[in-house]
């Protein structure tokens, strides 16, 4: 059990609180890993503050929480924990003065300032909690995505926090690296010989990591319309994703090592510029479709804005230049208003060099392991072996599958309480380094750039789809397809 803190909110009515932070903390709660007399604050506008935002947390919770997780004893447990603080961001005044007394109730207290506010109020907010006199040694402040919208902007706001916290107190969140099953992709990789000895381009032919969502722009219009599919989930949850998968193994399993070998394989990433923008992306933006049997307009209507050019959908072939993968294509796709919404990781192994049976035993499979991130965790390898109610030699793909829903009672993942309780124990194994982040952006600006003066339209593509023709036609060329279900 870590020691009493404080964690504080800053836009802690946001959809960010409401809908995945205070349901973290209600689960801390639930399982009593909250510290006795620890203590929640939330920023918010005034009009927010006391019994509103009390309020508005009660229903967020109800609305969010899975079924029969609710329990009126928790919430009270919760509650009594809970201070919304009106305070204004942009300006020093009485309210920060309050805001600092009651921190300073308990100055020797590990204190969380947590960011979910836009980044480009990262560095402003630190520094007037540096004026203040707010930020020691015991002080973390956790960044959310994305950090900036290029290199430039990134190296600024890492810039600007950096004048007030060190670098082991600044925890860049990327909530995917909470996910039980993205831990457990290492532990696979590196616990078991049989993944030990054929994680390489000599038994991988390609690897696939799609994050699928069926919803729109969700009430994030303003924000989406300015970052897009590449900013708001490549930059961040897709790259980590291959780093996790790419990397070689670390020396020990701590932050400095796992580090050291994400930042080689950012590194490794063969550059993306110029006409090779168009060769190996593809981006995309939904038109009016169906799902699930209802009508939804496309994203032009629904931003309300008309001419918009902001991409909803993202495919990208990569490859990584070293003794490990070279000539194994890493494709990554992302999107909005998808047919299905899942995130996952598919490797695919190579064909057995030697077909042994004949034509008549039927069609051979390749080996692939999916790693199934959301929304039902679980892994499935399949395999070939001979049908067992045909009397005669014929062949068959099988799955042997590991659902932890099944394999573990009373699991119900939540990334989030993970890594706000590694935030408290000052544990950084699972948050991105300053360097990763601007080496991420290294690679994706020259993609940037090219779409903005190429004065090439995102394909559209229908809501309910799989996004557009051009994203299945790059695997195509090269006789391979998406993985789908």
């Amino acid at each position: 059990m870590v020691d009493s803190f404080d964690i504080i909110i800053f836009g802690g009515t946001g959809d960010l609180s409401i809908r995945k932070l205070l349901p973290a903390l209600y689960r801390c709660e639930l399982e009593e890993k909250l510290p006795e007399g620890s203590r929640i604050l939330l920023s918010t506008r005034g009009d927010r503050a006391g019994q509103t935002c009390i309020d508005k947390i009660y229903q967020g919770l109800k609305s969010h929480l899975e079924d029969n997780e609710f329990d009126s004893k928790v919430w009270k447990k919760l509650c009594q924990r809970l201070s919304p603080i009106a305070l204004d961001l942009t300006v020093l005044n009485e309210q920060w003065d309050e805001f600092s007394d009651f921190l300073n109730q308990q100055p020797q207290r590990t204190r969380i300032y947590y960011m979910a506010i836009p980044p480009n109020l990262y560095g402003n907010t630190c520094a007037k909690l540096s004026e203040q006199g707010l930020v020691n040694a015991n002080s973390r402040v956790v960044l959310e995505k994305p950090i900036g919208y290029d290199l430039a902007s990134a190296r600024d706001i890492n810039a600007q926090v950096a004048d007030y916290f060190t670098e082991n107190n600044i925890y860049r969140i990327d909530h995917y690296l909470g996910k039980e099953t993205v831990q457990n992709l290492l532990a696979l990789r590196l616990t078991n010989v049989i993944f030990e000895q054929l994680w390489d381009s000599k038994s991988i032919d390609h690897v696939q990591i799609t994050l699928s969502e069926t919803v729109g722009l969700e009430g994030r219009a303003s924000f989406y319309d300015q970052a897009g599919a590449l900013r708001d989930m490549v930059q961040n949850h897709l790259l980590q994703l291959l780093c996790f998968i790419a990397m070689d193994p670390p020396n020990k399993m701590n932050a400095d090592s796992i580090r050291t070998e994400k930042i080689k394989v950012m590194e490794a990433l063969r550059p993306i510029r110029g006409e090779d923008v168009n060769r190996h992306t593809v981006r995309g933006q939904y038109v009016a479709g169906s799902l699930d049997e209802l009508s939804v307009p496309g994203y032009l209507d629904e931003l309300g804005k008309p001419g918009s050019q902001t991409e909803t959908y993202v495919a990208i072939r990569a490859h990584i230049d070293n003794w490990r993968w070279a000539g194994v294509p890493f494709y990554l796709r992302t999107g909005k208003r998808l047919q299905e919404r899942f995130a996952e990781i598919v490797i695919q192994f190579k064909s057995v060099s030697h077909e042994v049976y004949d034509a008549s035993a039927g069609p051979l499979e390749a080996n692939r392991l999916v790693i199934r991130l959301q929304p039902d965790e679980c892994i499935q390898l399949s395999l070939m072996t001979k049908a067992l109610h045909k009397s005669d030699m014929k062949l068959k793909p099988v799955s042997l599958s590991l659902d932890f829903a099944d394999t573990y009672e009373n699991f119900t993942p939540d990334a989030y309480k993970r890594l706000l309780l590694d935030v408290a124990e000052g544990n950084p194994t699972l948050f991105a380094h300053r360097d990763e982040v601007e080496q991420a952006w290294t690679w994706l600006n020259p993609m940037l750039d090219a779409w903005a003066t190429s004065g090439i339209k995102p394909e559209g593509y229908a809501a309910g789809s799989w996004g557009p023709q051009a994203a299945d036609d790059m695997l195509a060329s090269e006789g391979r397809e998406w993985f789908v279900e």
